[in-house]
Order: structure tokens, then sequence, then C-alpha cells
């Protein structure tokens, strides 16, 4: 492994290749008073505002939504990306996170938020002319204007490049004539503006700012849809819409910079929504368990309830120590930059494109993190679980879009893969070169162990070999299928699912260990939940790394590879049933998340 480097150096998905140290990641427990007041404020939103009237949302009661976006818009949230030269906050990657994170006490209202403020702005705060930014930007900080992003079709969902909505330029030069259809257009029921993808002549993938008056242009139905009940979500039409030449955005023919940005920065604030909606989904779980009573004592006692508890606070935790991780390398690629100005969104943009892996990580976990959590929930709720009346219901319905949004998860692992075969193939990344000394090593002699004392050396081996299994498991799949091992998506959906194991584990360690270092003690509760995280995630690479291998060799040759991936991954377990009662029982006196 290589040495370590500062934050700002780190490039993306250099984790697996080198090894990273506690003062090189931004945890949680180093928010600053600014960032904790912000989200204060959101959370106090959201449960002063939102939530007493989260059934009239969900029956989608006029009007109601957006007056919630404005309120929002008053206290500032809206405009948090939006930099200060335009009437907005700029406010750093870190904080905007934890706002998309407390945000999300209700899906469907969280839904149209991130719409508005995330993937409805940004492609003007990253892409818009001066003239553009002047014009909207303004009005969407404050919720004067709210916005929606078009780029699925019925036939261009995960391959959105397949859009059959056409743009033609008229002869006069002045307009571009729209014609086509998007749908599952979220604020797509009341926005004012539209950020919409259309081909030029056909074949050139651009994108266009269409306002909601634009003669040719109309709104259908809301879809009726099995979760996030009080968000807008309808398809759209154009027939020969005539749009103003310049409310193009960016350059005809290069929509596709603009889309793909724009989707890694979804990406990351779906993770910090999912994030936030498990945090809830886990604090009503803990209160109904201690409130239910069965064979005369709370339910919460009983020691699987307590397992379920445990694995939900644990869950929470990593997902969060990658979140925070991520952002905080995002803010460090931005440090020197003036957020007051308005050059600060193109270095975003930039910061966010050099970490998409991570994004892309971030987004699977954590929506995965989400759905194990509220259907836990559902079962702790037994019966009433399956009731409307109850919570567990409307959080299980919300959870599942998440898997869908932004990319679906697995599209998100196809591209973890191949972002980093494309990086290695560019030079960006040493990916090959390492998978070859990994094997090297590997059959020369065993891989030495760490002998140390120190609080969590066993886990910090064990996430070494967590890296070295992949770049293993990863040479020896592109020996096999060399350019072709795209189409091998099942042996790609494993290799994606080691990467982000490993980087979850990575996550949750480096947390951990700076912890331990500030507090000077070897028992805090996230060393007890990196412990337990760290060798399920081990036996999860184990098997993902077994299946890969299987698929690229047979007989002895594969003998001698599984038996090298046993002497790799080698490790001594712990008593998880005693830890996770230590975290259950913390979740259960805190009665939330216990961190």
């Amino acid at each position: 492994m290589a040495t370590t480097t500062t934050p700002s150096a780190i490039r993306g998905g250099s984790f697996l290749i080198e090894d990273r140290s506690p003062d090189e990641v931004f945890i949680p427990e180093e928010f600053s008073d600014e960032q904790r007041q912000i989200g204060q404020t959101t959370r106090e939103f959201i449960a002063n505002e939102v939530l007493p009237q989260a059934e009239e949302l969900e029956q989608h009661k006029e009007g109601l939504t957006q007056s919630l976006l404005r309120k929002a818009g008053e206290l500032g949230l809206l405009g948090g990306e939006i930099p200060e030269a335009y009437e907005g906050l700029g406010l750093d990657k870190i904080s905007t996170t934890i706002i998309a994170e407390k945000i999300a006490g209700y899906g469907g209202f969280a839904t149209s938020f991130g719409a508005q403020a995330g993937i409805g702005t940004l492609p003007i705060v990253y892409f818009g002319t001066e003239a553009q930014k002047k014009k909207y930007l303004p009005k969407l900080a404050t919720g004067e204007l709210l916005t929606s992003y078009c780029l699925s079709e019925a036939e261009a969902g995960s391959d959105a490049l397949a859009a059959k909505t056409r743009a033609d330029l008229t002869p006069d030069g002045k307009h571009y004539s729209l014609n086509g259809q998007k749908m599952w257009i979220t604020n797509g029921g009341f926005a004012d503006l539209f950020i919409v993808f259309a081909k030029v002549g056909g074949e050139k993938f651009s994108c266009f700012i269409v306002e909601r008056n634009t003669p040719g242009f109309s709104t259908g139905a809301e879809e009726k849809k099995m979760g996030i009940k009080g968000s807008s979500t309808v398809p759209i039409f154009f027939d020969n819409a005539k749009v103003p030449a310049e409310n193009l955005l960016h350059e005809v023919g290069r929509g596709h910079i603009v889309a793909f940005n724009i989707l890694n920065s979804g990406r990351f604030k779906l993770a910090a929504s999912a994030i936030g909606g498990g945090k809830n989904a886990l604090a009503e779980s803990v209160r109904y368990a201690k409130e239910r009573k069965a064979f005369g004592q709370p339910i919460a006692n009983f020691g699987l309830i307590q397992h379920k508890l445990a694995e939900m606070s644990i869950l929470s935790y990593v997902a969060e120590s990658m979140l925070y991780r991520t952002a905080g390398l995002i803010d460090a690629a931005l440090a020197g930059v003036d957020h007051a100005s308005g050059e600060v969104a193109q270095h975003a943009m930039k910061a966010l494109e050099e970490y998409a892996i991570e994004c892309s990580i971030n987004k699977v976990y954590a929506s995965e993190v989400l759905d194990y959590i509220v259907d836990e929930m559902v079962q702790i709720f037994g019966g009433y679980g399956y009731h409307e009346e109850y919570p567990a219901a409307r959080a299980y319905r919300d959870s599942r879009i998440n898997r869908i949004f932004e990319g679906t998860n697995e599209i998100n692992r196809l591209l973890i893969v191949d972002m980093l075969f494309k990086r290695a193939a560019k030079g960006r990344l040493p990916l090959l070169s390492a998978a070859k000394k990994v094997a090297s090593e590997l059959m020369s002699a065993a891989p030495a162990g760490l002998a140390s004392s120190e609080p969590l050396a066993a886990e910090v081996a064990l996430v070494a070999a967590s890296k070295k299994a992949f770049l293993f498991a990863s040479g020896v799949a592109a020996q096999k299928y060399m350019d072709k091992l795209r189409d091998e998506q099942e042996v790609v959906g494993v290799l994606a699912d080691i990467v982000m194991d490993t980087y979850a584990a990575e996550s949750a360690l480096l947390r951990a260990r700076k912890i331990v270092s500030q507090k000077g003690t070897a028992d805090v509760l996230p060393v007890v939940m990196t412990q337990v995280f760290v060798r399920d995630a081990l036996d999860r690479v184990e098997r993902n790394a077994r299946t890969a291998l299987a698929a690229c060799a047979a007989g002895d040759t594969l003998r001698s590879q599984l038996a090298l991936l046993r002497r790799l991954l080698k490790r001594e377990p712990v008593d998880a049933i005693a830890l996770r009662r230590k975290v259950a029982r913390a979740t259960i006196e805190a009665g939330r998340y216990p961190i």
C-alpha cells in the first residue's frame, strides 16, 4: 500500500490502493456550531411545519407543498448551494449535506425539496450563463420560482441518452421548437421552471430551461404512486413548444455533461436523505419497542428485537461515516475557493466529478441500509406495521423508490467498477499495477499480519485485506475478460459490492479511530459498532470474491485462488452477540440513534 496523502490531494477511488489515516477524514463529531445550528433549524422546520401537515400533503392539498417550499426558502434552506453572488447562502458541502439529512423527516416533502434545491437548481448554478444565473437563481433561492428536472422518458430511464424528445432551431434562430414527452417529473404539477433534456436535430443531446407559460408546453395528471405520495409526479408534454434560444443550458450536444454531473450531486444528496430517513425510522422503532408489551414485558427486552435495533444503529453509523467522509473530501477539494463568488460552482462540479465513484457508493449503500431499517421497522411493529395508521407502513412505502431514483442501484454498481477501470486505463488510478502487486504478494508468501496492541488493530488489518481481496479478484477478472468485463454484469456487480463494503468498513474504522484518539478510550460505542461491522463486511467480501473468482477460473487454478483468498482473509471472530447487546442498550436508552 502507498503512503498516506493530504485530503486535498486524495483522488476519487484511491481508497482502494492507498492507506488512509484518521486525520484525513471528516467525521460528524467535528460539526461546527454553525453546522449544528443549520441542522437544528432544518429539523425544527420539518417537525413544526411539515410533519403536522403530512396527511394533507399525502392528499395533495392545493398549494401546500409550494407554501412549505417557500417557507424553507425564507429560512435559507433552498439556497444552500446557490453562491452568495446570486443571493444564496453559498454553504460548504458538509452544511448542505446536513440539510439534506435533516429534511428527510417526511419522505414526500424531502423528495420535493431535493428536486427544488438540488437537481432542479444546480444545472443553472453549474452550467448557466451569467444572464441565466441572475435571472433565475435569486428567485429559486427564495422559492418564488419552483423547479424540476426532466430527464426520464417512457423508454429512456437508466439509458438517458436514448431520449427521443427533440429540439429544432427555428429558421430565424430565435427559438428551439421542442416535441416529445418526459415521465416521472417530480414537482412537475406545480413547477415554474423545467430543466429539460432533448436532442437538437434529433441527434445532439442538449439541455434547456423551459418556463411553464411556454406555448405548446403542458403537464399530465398526477401519477398514482406506491410511496412518496406527498410529492407531485407527472408526465410533461411538448407540442412545438417554442423555447427562447437563450434558454439553451450549456452547449448544444453537451447535455450529457449537465445530466451526469447533476446525477453525481443527486446521488450524494439522496444518500443523505436516506440516512436521515433511517434514523427517523429507528427512533420510531425504539419508541414502539419500549411501549409494546408481550409476555408481561416490553418487547425491547427481547434479544431478537435488540438484535434488530442494534443492527439498525450500526448500519446508520456506518452509512453516516461514509457520507460525511465524502462530504469532507469534496470540501477539502474546494479549500481556498471563495464561496461568495460565482466561480465556486465550477469548482464544486469538478469536485463532484472527482468523487463520482464515492457518490455512487453512498447512494447504493445508504438506500439499501434504509430499506433494511424500514423492513425491520415493520417487523418490530408486527401487525401494526402493516397498518396505514402507524408510521411503519408509510416509511416502508416511501423508502423503496430510493433504489430506483438517480440511476438504479444496478446501474450504479456497474458505474462504480466502470469508472474505476476507466480511470485506471487513463493513468489516473494505478489500479492494475496494484492488482499485480497483490497477486505477486499472495503467490510468494502469506500476507503479513499486523502485530499491535492499539485499539482496532485487528480491524485495520481486515480492512487492508478487504482492499487486497478486491484487487486480487478484479485483477483475475480483468485478465480473464479484458475489455469485455463490462458485459459480465454479474461479475461486475459482486466486485462493486466488495468496493462498497471496503469503503464502508474503512469509513467506520477511521471515524472510530479518530474518536478514540480524541476521547482516549477504546470502549466507546463507535468502536463496538466497528468491530461488529468490519467482520460482517469481511464475510460478504469473501463470499463475493469467491463468486467472482469462480466465474473466471476452474479446477486447480480456482482451488489455488480460493486457498490464497482464505489465507488473505483469515480472521478471528468476536462475540458479536455481546457487542450488539451493548449497542442495543445504548439505542434503547437514548430512544433513537445513539451517536
